[in-house]
């Protein structure tokens, strides 16, 4: 890949809702809107509770992250923006399309700059290390690209006791010359040493849905609950499995239908429409909350909160969490072209009742803006304080 950034599906998508050229319906997709089943009745305080909540941006760690980008001597710049705690008070954030150093003194980009599909960027403390494949000299993605394609990262998680880093990677693939000829091709799982931080694996993971299976993990009641999207473009739907333990490759998965649990990952239910395609699921609560941007509204700056008594859905009583202030013409850089996307909260950073949420900036005209400027393509983090309505 060259230092020109030309995609991203926080761009792609968002452009494909403006135009059916860019992005097209699958020929198959996965089950239509579930009804809530019997027996999942909303009767938990999570759901009964009437939220409100209060913001506060310019969050732990944004502030870290910006000072390091500034030094341009590794990661300056990135989306995606999952986190995992590791063992000895590590922090593996975990990011896609990523910029690396130098930063010119005016805060631009050189042209030539660095750029990967994917990269950790490692907390001890208030220290920071880039973590990339290849070479100090020549760096390359932490998951090596196919030859006709990328990787890009998604949703993470610690397994084999921490041995094992393991995270979600969605396969890209090229079907022409074009700057829109490409294709989401199949999921699967990378599997990191958690101490070296050295790929030990690249596994495939269940991709027979047409659901991008890389949206979030979380761990409940034995299980990992795995949320995907089905990514129609100007639509798309969350989805829910599931499997025993925290191995994503040891067992058979099983796929909520809606009322129930299947083997078949076509019978998989839409639980939610309107997520991005990163969101997060974590315990609030006796309940769930559901954290995503609105991707019903066409370059929407709105941050959402779903509540729920059961990691299937539904997700109900949407709750405005934030409104992003960089989006569109009106916000902070003036630019109609900067865009916000792909919000999630990061539950093992979380103090009290107050969520963390992170969410990623980027341009329409990347290729411009994100050279003349290196502050915008960085996480936001905001903390949102949930109380109960009175």
């Amino acid at each position: 890949m060259g230092a020109k950034k030309s995609h991203r599906w926080g761009v792609v998508v968002a452009l494909g809702a403006a135009a059916a050229v860019i992005a097209t319906a699958p020929t198959a997709s996965a089950g239509q809107p579930a009804a809530e089943p019997a027996g999942t009745a909303q009767d938990c305080n999570t759901v009964r509770t009437n939220w409100t909540a209060t913001a506060q941006p310019h969050a732990a760690p944004e502030g870290l992250l910006n000072a390091y980008s500034n030094t341009g001597k590794g990661w300056t710049g990135a989306d995606s923006t999952y986190s995992v705690p590791l063992s000895g008070g590590r922090t593996a954030w975990i990011f896609s399309d990523t910029f690396l150093g130098p930063v010119n003194p005016d805060g631009s980009r050189p042209t030539t700059t660095p750029f990967i599909n994917n990269s950790f960027v490692i907390q001890s403390g208030g220290t920071l290390k880039t973590v990339t494949g290849g070479t100090a000299t020549n760096p390359t993605a932490l998951v090596p690209p196919p030859s006709n394609g990328w990787y890009w990262v998604g949703a993470a998680q610690t397994s084999g006791a921490g041995r094992n880093l393991d995270v979600v990677a969605l396969r890209f693939e090229r079907t022409g010359t074009g700057q829109w000829d490409w294709h989401w091709a199949s999921n699967y799982l990378a599997r990191f040493d958690s101490k070296t931080l050295k790929l030990r694996s690249l596994e495939p993971l269940p991709s027979a849905a047409n659901v991008q299976w890389s949206g979030w993990l979380l761990r409940d009641s034995g299980y990992t609950y795995i949320y995907g999207v089905e990514d129609l473009g100007s639509a798309k739907y969350d989805h829910v499995a599931r499997v025993r333990g925290d191995d994503l490759t040891a067992k058979p998965w099983e796929y909520w239908t809606g009322s129930g649990w299947s083997a078949d990952e076509t019978a998989s239910a839409r639980v939610l429409e309107g997520v991005a395609n990163e969101h997060s699921v974590t315990r609030w609560g006796d309940g769930y909350v559901l954290v995503t941007h609105d991707t019903t509204e066409l370059f929407s700056k709105r941050v959402l909160g779903y509540f729920s008594c059961s990691p299937t859905g539904p997700f109900v009583k949407p709750v405005e969490l934030y409104q992003t202030p960089e989006t569109g013409a009106t916000g902070s850089y003036g630019n109609a072209n900067i865009i916000t996307y792909n919000s999630h909260d990061h539950p093992d950073l979380r103090r009290g009742n107050t969520l963390l949420v992170s969410y990623n900036v980027n341009s329409l005209d990347a290729n411009t803006d994100l050279y003349a400027d290196v502050s915008i393509y960085r996480p936001r983090f905001v903390g949102v304080t949930l109380t109960a309505a009175p």
